[in-house]
């Protein structure tokens, strides 16, 4: 079994099908149960990906159910990869377990959308930026903001290297909240003015004079979409504390993505300047 770190999309994807195969074999988890001589709850968070793959439990299961070989094969064949540690195994120390299991699902996420209510996205902030609001909202010592600091960048690298959509929205007071002096700022600005032009990234600005729309309000929130049918859209809410709500049922995110679509869609256009002053500028 590896060390839990968070699942992987793999791992997931596996769990998920195990889980659609017993229902469709009409088995209950009581019942799967006994096949294994376990709890039911042992079956259950198999089938959340909450436990590491046992070839032989999978078997078992897989045989109760009656998977034709040709099914089973493939998932047999598929634990072994599934069972790896992810990327971000190595930074587990800087990350909070809710954490681990959002960058489970970005790493392998074909679009990310994301909207701050006041700072920059996290996926768009420069190293300096990311290190000066750390030193102010935590508590970390160097040792780990350093380590937060280079999974971020790796995060980052990941996201363009597979060439995965990110669509950030955010507000223009984000632009004029000083994080780290004029110099981190104007960095900043600079990396948002140079993402803007980049292919798969789309950067929305709301200027300060807009008004209310859709995610006002709003806590921080990630949309995650994993081209993998046996797995839907994640939101993320990070709420008061430094606390991240992962949310997959599908009526509350698409709740949370007619809200986002309905806040780009008042913004001023992808690929607008960044507003000078905060207002203004930019306006459709």
């Amino acid at each position: 079994m590896r060390p839990r770190s968070g699942p992987t999309v793999e791992h997931r994807v596996l769990a998920a099908r195990l889980r659609m195969l017993r229902e469709r074999a009409g088995v209950s988890l009581q019942a799967a149960a006994v096949a294994l001589g376990a709890h039911p709850a042992t079956v259950r968070r198999i089938e959340r990906a909450e436990t590491g793959l046992d070839p032989y439990q999978v078997r078992v299961l897989l045989e109760r159910y009656e998977v034709p070989a040709e099914v089973a094969g493939p998932i047999m064949a598929g634990i072994a990869a599934a069972n790896l540690p992810g990327w971000w195994h190595a930074w587990r120390d800087a990350m909070e377990p809710w954490q681990q299991e959002v960058i489970g699902i970005e790493s392998s996420a074909a679009l990310v959308r994301t909207w701050h209510p006041a700072l920059v996205p996290e996926l768009l902030r420069t190293p300096a930026y990311e290190e000066a609001l750390r030193r102010i909202l935590t508590a970390d010592p160097p040792r780990l903001r350093d380590r937060h600091l280079e999974l971020l960048a790796e995060r980052q690298r990941r996201l363009e290297a597979r060439g995965a959509a990110l669509w950030a929205l955010l507000p223009a007071a984000a632009l004029h909240t000083d994080v780290g002096g004029p110099a981190v700022m104007a960095g900043q600005r600079t990396a948002l003015e140079e993402a803007a032009h980049r292919r798969h990234l789309t950067v929305q600005v709301v200027p300060l004079d807009f008004p209310p729309h859709p995610m006002t309000g709003v806590p921080s929130l990630h949309l995650l979409r994993v081209p993998a049918p046996e797995i839907g859209d994640r939101a993320v809410l990070e709420t008061a504390g430094a606390r991240g709500d992962i949310i997959d049922e599908p009526a509350v995110v698409m709740d949370y993505r007619i809200r986002l679509d309905g806040a780009c869609a008042a913004a001023p256009h992808p690929g607008s300047p960044l507003p000078e002053d905060g207002r203004g500028a930019g306006k459709p």
